[in-house]
């Protein structure tokens, strides 16, 4: 394997950040709902502190704390520029008023005690999902700012992001140069397989990629989502990727039976993907055999793939074995070259 170019800038896709306590974000609410959460003890959401078991990463918990992170994480691992991801709206919240002031406030957090200190930090800006008008407002408030590269979504949602009634936050993220980001978890109370819930945390685990983002992806080519947003990029964050192919070869056999449904979609859905959709490496399931790893990146395309440490999860050796089997320009397009060209990041 040929060495990567040198001084070839190294783009971390997927950096986790949370704030301590709620308290941390409610100064930039506005007086109404900085009382709402002191008077109706308000707190963080559960859900999402439980996403992973508490050994799966250094600390079990993303970092809290803009120094630690650059001194920690990105120091060490040569990255030069970051996205920050917080997932910390991703709840089973119920109001869509409270979820708006959060977002807003959340925004205004990781862009004023995070980016603004340092520099190499780009801000995945979160959105409400409950009410499509204030996510647009949102999006619109802040999209034009340079340090906001993309806009977070949760890839389990109440609908699917196709779906007409979402169009509007895609086509304002679209408008704004934004990427869109479906990232893992999201709506703990919706039932991530189609016949209801989960029983257990390893199948729930196991359904952001294979049941979920699936869906996600089938949802966004087949109700015309790139056919009437030809601009819109889509990243799929944390959910895998070496399913893809696989999904693909089924999505194109079947299209081509009952395309009538869907006449928008002029074109294989395989081409439309590669098109617009890129995904992060954490976590990438190779085999541990370099050869049969090389066949499976090569049926995937190492063009899709974007790095991502994805602080502080731990996601076993799939990094690992797929930087083994790139060659040199892949290997820098994978850390950091194509995330600068599909985040506009240059």
């Amino acid at each position: 394997m040929s060495a990567p170019a040198v001084g070839v800038v190294k783009v971390d896709t997927d950096v986790h950040c949370v704030p301590s306590s709620l308290s941390d974000v409610v100064a930039h609410m506005d007086p109404y709902w900085r009382d709402y959460t002191t008077d109706g003890g308000v707190s963080l959401s559960p859900t999402q502190g439980g996403a992973y078991p508490p050994g799966i990463g250094p600390g079990g918990r993303p970092l809290s704390d803009v120094g630690a992170l650059g001194e920690r994480v990105l120091s060490p691992d040569g990255t030069d520029l970051a996205i920050l991801t917080c997932t910390s709206t991703f709840q089973t919240n119920r109001n869509p008023y409270y979820e708006a002031a959060l977002c807003r406030a959340l925004n205004d957090w990781l862009l004023e005690r995070w980016q603004a200190h340092d520099p190499r930090l780009r801000v995945a800006m979160v959105v409400p999902t409950l009410d499509v008008d204030a996510a647009v407002a949102e999006v619109h408030r802040i999209g034009d700012r340079p340090e906001v590269v993309t806009a977070l979504l949760p890839v389990r949602n109440d609908t699917r992001w196709g779906n007409v009634g979402n169009r509007p936050v895609l086509r304002a993220a679209a408008e704004h140069g934004l990427v869109v980001t479906l990232h893992a978890w999201g709506r703990a109370g919706q039932a991530p397989t189609s016949s209801g819930m989960t029983h257990s945390y390893l199948e729930d685990y196991l359904a952001n990629g294979h049941v979920v983002a699936q869906g996600q992806l089938v949802s966004l080519v087949t109700e015309g989502v790139f056919a009437e947003l030809p601009g819109l990029r889509v990243t799929v964050a944390e959910c895998g990727s070496t399913w893809l192919p696989t999904l693909l070869w089924r999505f194109d056999k079947d299209w081509k039976g009952v395309w009538r449904e869907v006449p928008w979609v002029d074109r294989p859905p395989s081409e439309i993907v590669r098109e617009h959709v890129r995904f992060t490496t954490a976590p990438i399931h190779l085999p541990s055999d370099p050869v049969q790893a090389r066949e499976a990146v090569d049926l995937l395309g190492p063009e899709l793939l974007m790095h991502a440490g994805d602080h502080p999860h731990d996601h076993g050796p799939g990094a690992d074995r797929l930087a083994a089997v790139l060659d040199g320009d892949e290997l820098a397009a994978v850390r950091g070259g194509t995330a600068a060209e599909w985040y506009r990041l240059g």
